[in-house]
Formats: structure tokens, sequence, C-alpha cells
């Protein structure tokens, strides 16, 4: 009896802290509020009144590749099976940065080898995609842009 008193209270204790993580969300190195700011600005000048444009939806420029890539992460109480639930979601700042944070835990890396995993690398797999990260942006117009970009959004960090 008393090892099925123990085992049930492991398996609350695992509940609890399972839900306790889920709660607080995903916890991914250096991405800090500013690095948000920073990436939303690259992307639209952070403009989050930013609607759909050729595909790419809210102030991060979300894809619906993007949006499944990240878990299909939808506004609380939608279903991500309706058929525009990934616009909705990137259309509103704070569920785009969940995308954004499911997108980085599949694939945020050192994409620019310097061996700190940090914004400036979050904001390489933004603009060359999950699988590409490592190319270098500054070899085409919008890899230049989004390379400005950073620059003044750090500037003013």
């Amino acid at each position: 009896m008393k090892k099925i008193i123990k085992v049930l209270h492991v398996l609350i204790l695992a509940c609890v802290v399972f839900w306790s993580n889920e709660s607080a969300g995903l916890f991914i190195s250096n991405l800090s509020e500013t690095c948000y700011r920073c990436l939303c600005h690259v992307s639209t000048k952070c403009d989050t009144s930013h609607g759909c444009t050729a595909g790419y939806c809210g102030p991060f420029n979300i894809s619906r590749v993007y949006w499944i890539d990240a878990g299909r992460v939808t506004l609380p109480d939608d279903d991500p099976d309706r058929n525009h639930s990934w616009e909705d979601c990137a259309r509103s700042y704070h569920c785009a940065k969940r995308i954004i944070e499911g997108y980085l835990q599949k694939f945020g890396k050192d994409c620019n080898s310097d061996g700190v995993t940090d914004c400036y690398d979050y904001m390489m797999v933004n603009g060359n995609g999950g699988y590409g990260c490592t190319a270098p942006l500054n070899r085409s117009v919008n890899g230049r842009k989004w390379l400005r970009r950073y620059e003044d959004c750090n500037l003013q960090s």
C-alpha cells in the first residue's frame, strides 16, 4: 500500500511540474522581449496593423508553412484546422510571439558559429528559414534590408 501511495505522489508531482511548464510557455535562451521587438522591427518595422500580403501575415510577417513548422499555434479557443486560424494568430502580436517561440524551439541554433545562440541567430533563422539559417543575409536585397533594420533596432536597445 505504501508503494502505491508513493507512486501516486510521484505521478501527482509529475503532473504539477508538467502543467507548470506548459502554462509558463517555452524557454528559449536569449529570446527576450527586446529580441522579440527587434525580430518584429526587422520583419515589418513592427507594424501591428499589418494584415496579410502575398501569404505573409502580421507584424512578424509569418507564412502558413512557418506556422505549421511552429506547431500550428492559435488564438485561445480557436481550432488549428479552421481555414484562417493561422492568419488570425499571426496578425495578433501576442499570438504571433507564440508562433515565433514554437519555430525557434524547433530551429533555433548558432547560425553564425560565434559560439552563442542569440537574437542575431534568431533573426537569421527567420530570414533564411529553419533549415538554411547559416547562409549570410548580406547576399540578397531583402537580407541586407533585414540586417540594416536589425542594426537600427540594436542601436535603439
